[in-house]
């Protein structure tokens, strides 16, 4: 926890919080507050393949949140799809300041079917059916902190939208109350979410025709994320059985030292990279609340003692420092088309021994320029 245990000391952090967070951060899914165009050239390059009309994003998910038919904790999916508007420009999540939504002008929902387990593996085997490629994928994203549903599942479908995912993408939200002063409350929630998720990685592994499972986790969901992979390579699956793919962390909440222990055993056996802002307001209070100890996130790679903290744990780095546009610098990795850009040609890349395609990520010459992964030498596996 990286709040003080002591309800004396709880209260100043989170008076302080709450000053720095009302001045731009809505939450670690901040549909609202962190779509904001970011004025790059790159701007308006990615984005629907259809621009004369609405597009439609099938979108996986799995939920540990209460509802109807389930108990809070326990594992319900459905398949869901999201239509995005024409002129969606790449970076944002178009809704209505107020009113119903415009599909012509907004992220709607198009329609929702609950699954069972079986339906739910069968369905995304269906929908992998025939492909080839990148097209055999899943993109597994994690959300963070004060982040509701609807926010986490507009997320991802603008990231696929933007980054032309060729593959199935796939949610999994975990019952964050979507408040300011619930930190405490979201990271127990999200500890209690941690089987289902390790569980649900190797189910996705286990799908027939299935590729690679890419798992883009943001800011607390990058903790949870970790801890699943971490409970899944003790249990003798560390890269889920030769199905994982890319691990990418943005802006990830977690503590250096804790991050050191949950790569332990995925040395060598995963390819883990962490997007990183020194200017990342939201992960410097964190730290700050945690009485100064470092977060992942917010490590500075530009300079060589913070950078070799994370070589030694042969993680990639990329730095999106300059590509802030916002006070709070924490949603950058799906605000700023060039790093969607990245992370949509990091998914794509070919396997071992397969020829290069097009089918996963568009080409792009962003100005500025794509964040490049700093050099990290992979370690070799522990013995």
């Amino acid at each position: 926890m990286i709040l003080a245990s002591s309800p004396a000391l709880r209260l100043l952090p989170r008076v302080a919080a709450a000053g720095a967070f009302a001045l731009g951060l809505s939450g670690c899914g901040g549909v609202r507050d962190m779509t904001a165009s970011i004025g790059v050239a790159a701007s308006g390059v990615l984005g629907p393949k259809d621009a004369g009309a609405p597009t439609r994003e099938q979108i996986f998910i799995a939920s540990t949140r209460k509802d109807k038919e389930a108990p809070d904790g326990a594992l319900h999916e459905t398949l869901e799809s999201v239509s995005v508007p024409p002129g969606h420009k790449p970076g944002e999540v178009e809704l209505p300041g107020f009113g119903r939504a415009d599909p012509k002008r907004h992220f709607v929902m198009a329609g929702s079917r609950a699954l069972d387990e079986e339906e739910f593996k069968n369905e995304i085997a269906s929908h992998i059916s025939g492909r080839v490629g990148a097209g055999r994928d899943i993109l597994l994203y994690v959300h963070g902190f004060n982040t509701s549903l609807e926010e986490a599942r507009f997320r991802l479908a603008q990231i696929a939208v933007d980054a032309r995912f060729a593959g199935v993408p796939v949610l999994f939200t975990w019952p964050s109350q979507k408040s300011l002063f619930t930190y405490e409350a979201d990271k127990d929630r999200a500890s209690a979410s941690r089987d289902a998720l390790a569980d649900f990685m190797r189910e996705l592994s286990e799908v027939p025709g299935v590729g690679r499972v890419h798992i883009l986790a943001h800011s607390m969901g990058g903790w949870l994320s970790m801890e699943a992979l971490h409970e899944n390579a003790v249990a003798g699956h560390p890269d889920l059985d030769g199905k994982l793919g890319e691990v990418m962390l943005a802006a990830p909440d977690i503590d250096l030292a804790v991050f050191r222990q949950q790569m332990r055993p995925l040395v060598g056996r995963a390819h883990v990279s962490v997007l990183a802002s020194r200017d990342d307001r939201a992960l410097t209070l964190s730290s700050k609340i945690a009485g100064d100890r470092p977060r992942v996130g917010a490590l500075d790679p530009s300079k060589p003692e913070e950078l070799a903290q994370l070589r030694q744990l042969g993680v990639a780095v990329y730095d999106v420092t300059s590509f802030s546009r916002d006070f709070v610098g924490h949603g950058v990795y799906a605000s700023a088309p060039p790093v969607i850009a990245t992370i949509g040609a990091q998914i794509a890349r070919p396997r071992q021994g397969e020829a290069p395609t097009m089918a996963g990520a568009a080409t792009l010459e962003p100005e500025p320029p794509a964040p490049a992964p700093i050099e990290s030498a992979a370690l070799p596996p522990p013995q």
